[in-house]
């Protein structure tokens, strides 16, 4: 779908993983109380939606600090983002959690940012891995 052709091209999107995990778990963390009234989510799935998207935000900023791509480092957190993609959807429409409009415009809204973010780093991860100098 996308066609992601070089390496810093792919490390901003690295990094732009990183940040906006990092801004989410924020959010989901320190401000679940607030959070779960305007959203219908309870409180501990925010919390423990941050701790997951901390673990994916601390992985896309170590390969996006490494000096070599890691081909099947950004493909694990592709599919991890993919897999993210579809949790958000059975929150919306599977789980039968009772999210208000607000909520899930929010979930809805994080699932295409992620679906991008999974799609462009599927993208840069295309071609063979580089090999280690010997």
């Amino acid at each position: 779908m996308f066609a992601v052709r070089s390496s810093s091209t792919l490390r901003r999107v690295l990094w732009l993983d990183a940040a906006s995990g990092l801004g989410l778990c924020l959010s989901h963390g320190l401000g679940s109380a607030v959070l779960t009234s305007w959203t219908g989510i309870p409180a501990d799935l925010l919390q423990l939606a941050a701790l997951v998207v901390l673990a994916a935000a601390s992985m896309a900023a170590w390969l996006a600090a490494r000096p070599e791509r890691l081909r099947s480092g950004v493909r694990r957190l592709a599919l991890g983002n993919f897999a993210g993609v579809a949790a958000s959807a059975w929150l919306v429409w599977g789980s039968g959690m009772a999210l208000t409009p607000l909520g899930q415009g929010w979930v809805v809204l994080q699932g295409l940012v992620v679906l991008v973010l999974a799609e462009l780093q599927w993208a840069g991860s295309s071609g063979p891995e580089p090999r280690a100098a010997v």
